[in-house]
Protein backbone atom coordinates (compact mmCIF):
# COMPACT_ATOMS: atom_id res chain seq x y z
CA UNK A 1 0.00 0.00 0.00
CA UNK A 2 1.37 3.34 -1.06
CA UNK A 3 1.76 6.04 1.57
CA UNK A 4 0.18 9.38 0.82
CA UNK A 5 2.62 12.26 0.95
CA UNK A 6 1.16 15.35 2.54
CA UNK A 7 2.77 18.38 1.02
CA UNK A 8 1.88 21.99 1.59
CA UNK A 9 0.45 22.01 -1.91
CA UNK A 10 -1.77 18.95 -1.38
CA UNK A 11 -3.03 20.18 2.01
CA UNK A 12 -3.83 23.60 0.52
CA UNK A 13 -5.62 22.01 -2.44
CA UNK A 14 -7.66 19.78 -0.14
CA UNK A 15 -8.60 22.81 1.96
CA UNK A 16 -9.74 24.72 -1.13
CA UNK A 17 -11.77 21.73 -2.35
CA UNK A 18 -13.38 21.32 1.07
CA UNK A 19 -14.27 25.02 1.26
CA UNK A 20 -15.69 24.89 -2.26
CA UNK A 21 -17.70 21.80 -1.36
CA UNK A 22 -19.26 23.57 1.63
CA UNK A 23 -20.06 26.64 -0.48
CA UNK A 24 -21.63 24.56 -3.26
CA UNK A 25 -23.59 22.48 -0.78
CA UNK A 26 -24.85 25.27 1.46
CA UNK A 27 -25.21 28.31 -0.78
CA UNK A 28 -25.45 27.18 -4.38
CA UNK A 29 -28.12 24.54 -4.01
CA UNK A 30 -31.86 24.09 -3.91
CA UNK A 31 -32.94 22.61 -0.60
CA UNK A 32 -36.37 21.43 0.50
CA UNK A 33 -37.20 19.25 3.51
CA UNK A 34 -36.95 16.10 1.37
CA UNK A 35 -34.83 16.93 -1.71
CA UNK A 36 -31.50 18.70 -2.15
CA UNK A 37 -30.23 19.60 -5.60
CA UNK A 38 -26.59 20.64 -5.60
CA UNK A 39 -23.38 20.35 -7.59
CA UNK A 40 -21.04 19.73 -4.66
CA UNK A 41 -20.36 16.26 -6.10
CA UNK A 42 -17.85 17.91 -8.45
CA UNK A 43 -15.51 18.68 -5.55
CA UNK A 44 -15.99 15.19 -4.11
CA UNK A 45 -15.03 13.71 -7.50
CA UNK A 46 -11.91 15.89 -7.56
CA UNK A 47 -10.99 14.81 -4.01
CA UNK A 48 -11.47 11.19 -5.03
CA UNK A 49 -9.35 11.49 -8.18
CA UNK A 50 -6.52 13.36 -6.46
CA UNK A 51 -6.40 11.89 -2.96
CA UNK A 52 -8.03 8.45 -2.94
CA UNK A 53 -10.80 6.82 -0.93
CA UNK A 54 -9.63 7.45 2.64
CA UNK A 55 -8.90 11.14 2.27
CA UNK A 56 -11.87 11.78 -0.04
CA UNK A 57 -14.19 10.03 2.43
CA UNK A 58 -12.76 11.88 5.42
CA UNK A 59 -12.81 15.20 3.58
CA UNK A 60 -16.40 14.75 2.45
CA UNK A 61 -17.47 13.77 5.98
CA UNK A 62 -15.70 16.78 7.50
CA UNK A 63 -17.36 19.06 4.96
CA UNK A 64 -20.75 17.66 5.85
CA UNK A 65 -20.06 18.05 9.56
CA UNK A 66 -18.74 21.62 9.36
CA UNK A 67 -21.38 22.63 6.83
CA UNK A 68 -24.12 21.42 9.17
CA UNK A 69 -22.57 23.15 12.18
CA UNK A 70 -21.84 26.43 10.43
CA UNK A 71 -25.07 26.61 8.43
CA UNK A 72 -27.75 24.53 10.18
CA UNK A 73 -30.85 23.88 8.12
CA UNK A 74 -33.88 21.93 9.22
CA UNK A 75 -32.95 21.35 12.84
CA UNK A 76 -30.08 19.84 14.76
CA UNK A 77 -27.04 18.08 13.33
CA UNK A 78 -27.63 14.40 12.53
CA UNK A 79 -24.53 12.15 12.20
CA UNK A 80 -26.19 9.74 9.76
CA UNK A 81 -25.75 12.21 6.90
CA UNK A 82 -22.06 12.51 7.76
CA UNK A 83 -21.75 8.72 7.60
CA UNK A 84 -23.35 8.76 4.16
CA UNK A 85 -20.91 11.49 3.07
CA UNK A 86 -17.95 9.47 4.39
CA UNK A 87 -19.05 6.35 2.53
CA UNK A 88 -19.81 8.26 -0.69
CA UNK A 89 -16.36 9.87 -0.72
CA UNK A 90 -14.72 6.52 -0.05
CA UNK A 91 -16.66 4.82 -2.85
CA UNK A 92 -15.85 7.59 -5.32
CA UNK A 93 -12.20 7.32 -4.30
CA UNK A 94 -12.21 3.54 -4.72
CA UNK A 95 -13.53 3.86 -8.27
CA UNK A 96 -11.62 6.96 -9.41
CA UNK A 97 -8.23 7.07 -7.68
CA UNK A 98 -5.47 6.12 -10.14
CA UNK A 99 -7.99 4.50 -12.49
CA UNK A 100 -9.07 5.15 -16.07
CA UNK A 101 -12.23 7.20 -15.85
CA UNK A 102 -14.31 5.44 -18.47
CA UNK A 103 -17.99 6.11 -19.03
CA UNK A 104 -18.81 2.64 -17.68
CA UNK A 105 -16.87 3.29 -14.46
CA UNK A 106 -18.50 6.71 -13.98
CA UNK A 107 -22.00 5.31 -14.55
CA UNK A 108 -21.35 2.39 -12.19
CA UNK A 109 -20.07 4.48 -9.30
CA UNK A 110 -22.88 7.02 -9.66
CA UNK A 111 -25.52 4.30 -9.66
CA UNK A 112 -23.96 2.72 -6.56
CA UNK A 113 -23.63 6.00 -4.66
CA UNK A 114 -27.07 7.27 -5.65
CA UNK A 115 -29.29 4.20 -5.46
CA UNK A 116 -27.47 1.83 -3.10
CA UNK A 117 -26.05 4.39 -0.69
CA UNK A 118 -27.45 7.93 -0.64
CA UNK A 119 -31.11 7.33 -1.45
CA UNK A 120 -31.67 4.45 1.02
CA UNK A 121 -29.48 5.78 3.84
CA UNK A 122 -30.60 9.39 3.61
CA UNK A 123 -34.23 8.23 3.49
CA UNK A 124 -33.54 6.18 6.63
CA UNK A 125 -31.98 9.20 8.36
CA UNK A 126 -34.96 11.36 7.40
CA UNK A 127 -37.32 8.64 8.67
CA UNK A 128 -35.46 8.59 11.99
CA UNK A 129 -35.76 12.37 12.24
CA UNK A 130 -39.28 12.93 10.83
CA UNK A 131 -41.11 9.63 11.14
CA UNK A 132 -43.54 8.20 8.60
CA UNK A 133 -43.99 11.56 6.84
CA UNK A 134 -40.82 10.86 4.87
CA UNK A 135 -42.60 8.18 2.82
CA UNK A 136 -44.86 10.82 1.30
CA UNK A 137 -41.73 12.45 -0.17
CA UNK A 138 -40.18 9.21 -1.41
CA UNK A 139 -41.46 9.42 -5.01
CA UNK A 140 -40.08 12.95 -5.35
CA UNK A 141 -36.76 11.81 -3.83
CA UNK A 142 -36.51 8.92 -6.30
CA UNK A 143 -37.22 11.20 -9.25
CA UNK A 144 -34.78 13.90 -8.15
CA UNK A 145 -32.10 11.28 -7.38
CA UNK A 146 -32.56 9.76 -10.84
CA UNK A 147 -32.24 13.15 -12.53
CA UNK A 148 -29.20 14.11 -10.43
CA UNK A 149 -27.55 10.75 -11.18
CA UNK A 150 -27.78 11.43 -14.92
CA UNK A 151 -26.50 14.99 -14.44
CA UNK A 152 -23.58 13.72 -12.33
CA UNK A 153 -22.60 11.18 -14.97
CA UNK A 154 -22.73 13.75 -17.77
CA UNK A 155 -20.81 16.42 -15.85
CA UNK A 156 -18.18 14.01 -14.50
CA UNK A 157 -17.58 12.38 -17.89
CA UNK A 158 -17.40 15.77 -19.61
CA UNK A 159 -15.11 17.18 -16.94
CA UNK A 160 -12.55 14.36 -17.04
CA UNK A 161 -12.41 14.41 -20.84
CA UNK A 162 -11.57 18.10 -21.20
CA UNK A 163 -7.93 18.50 -22.22
CA UNK A 164 -7.35 21.53 -19.97
CA UNK A 165 -8.63 19.54 -16.97
CA UNK A 166 -6.40 16.60 -17.89
CA UNK A 167 -3.32 18.83 -18.15
CA UNK A 168 -4.02 20.45 -14.79
CA UNK A 169 -4.72 17.08 -13.17
CA UNK A 170 -1.34 15.75 -14.27
CA UNK A 171 0.34 18.54 -12.29
CA UNK A 172 -1.24 17.32 -9.05
CA UNK A 173 -1.15 13.59 -9.65
CA UNK A 174 2.53 13.45 -10.60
Amino acid sequence: MEKTRFTTRSIALMGVLMALRIILSQFISITTPFVKISFFFITVVLMAILFGPVIAGAGNALCDFFGALLFPAGGAYFPGFTLTALLAGAIYGSFYYKKDLTLKRIITVNLIVTFLLSLPLNTLWLYMMQGNAVFAYLPARIISSSIMCVIQVVITYSMVNIRVFQKQLVKFVA
